[in-house]
């Protein structure tokens, strides 16, 4: 695999993460500092919500609401739709909101190729008929050291994957998103090697938590969030839940990831929260929640250490971040 190197005189304080990354960075700890004067991250101004749309048949899990930890709470959902990476929108946390409102998602369809006996395609609606939706709150944990409760509503992947027969070859599983500069604007700027690409382990992808999730607050999923369909692994750094899939491949070798491609020694392929593996830049031994003012430690795996440790047994953690 071909690794770019950037000039030295590339290579700023900000590296690859864009300026105005940094910039909102900053602009959330100050924030945050409000928080304490009993404002919140969603106090911000934001324009009114586009029409939100309810699902039906949403059925409850083990890791429904219900079955949070004592000191985790699901977040407001103007944090959550407001406050987000989503860089085929622009590289700003409020430029998905305000950039992704008119992107048309319908009709959608994800091809299915590569190591399968069944290679085919499946739909938006395909996903929501067939199998009763699930409610899935999770944990996610962004690499720059905040961090959400989300309600996710979603199907197993696991499932989904299922129906596509993959055989002995299908190592791992390659996702990819939608390249339209037109309908994306963020993706007219050099950022990365559009279109964005991810991959799990074929263990990973069955992992009764990962999920394709369609919606979010039992409603179908915003477009800032990553309509219509999107991954989430919640025991992963949030790059990882690639977002408006347009293609899912199964193959034998390791595939391509847009982060690590773009910064190897920052990004990793496996990318599992550690807090005891140091980002270049900053630690990730804690992190803040949006919402809240001081922050808290983080978890291995990001809390779910007991449902995926068993996956990585034999792995140096250091060394396959």
């Amino acid at each position: 695999m071909l690794i770019k190197s950037p000039k030295a005189s590339d290579v700023l304080s900000s590296e690859i993460t864009p300026k105005s990354v940094f910039e909102n960075r900053r602009a959330f700890l100050r924030t945050a500092a409000v928080a304490g004067a009993g404002l919140a991250a969603s106090s911000l101004a934001l324009p009114a919500l586009a029409a939100r749309t309810p699902l039906s048949g949403i059925q409850k899990t083990k890791w429904s609401e219900a079955n949070l930890p004592g000191n985790d709470k699901i977040n407001d959902y103007e944090d959550v739709t407001g406050y987000n990476n989503f860089y085929e929108f622009g590289t700003g946390k409020r430029d998905p909101y305000e950039n992704a409102q008119d992107f048309k998602t319908t009709p959608w369809e994800i091809a299915v190729e590569g190591a399968c006996a069944k290679p085919g395609k499946i739909s938006f609606e395909d996903l929501i008929k067939p199998h009763a939706l699930e409610e899935r709150v999770y944990r996610m944990r962004c690499v720059e050291a905040w961090s959400m409760v989300v309600p996710w509503v979603g199907v197993s992947l696991a499932d989904v994957l299922k129906r596509f027969e993959p055989t002995e070859d299908a190592r791992y599983v390659y996702f990819e998103t939608l390249f339209d500069p037109e309908r994306m604007p963020g993706q007219r700027q050099a950022v990365l090697d559009w279109p964005y690409k991810e991959g799990l382990r074929i263990d990973e992808a069955m992992h009764p938590l990962s999920l394709l999730a369609v919606g979010l607050y039992g409603e179908v999923m915003p477009n800032q969030n990553g309509a219509p369909v999107r991954l989430v692994v919640p025991w992963k750094y949030g790059f990882k839940s690639i977002k408006s899939i347009v293609k899912i491949k199964f193959q034998k070798t390791m595939p391509p990831t847009s982060w690590n491609d773009a910064a190897a020694r920052e990004y990793g392929f496996f990318s599992n929260v550690n807090p005891r593996v140091r980002h270049p830049r900053w630690s990730q031994a804690t992190e803040r929640r949006i919402g809240e003012l001081f922050k808290r430690e983080t978890l291995m795996f990001n809390g779910y250490e007991e449902e995926v440790a068993h996956l990585y047994k034999d792995m140096d953690m250091k060394k396959w971040f």
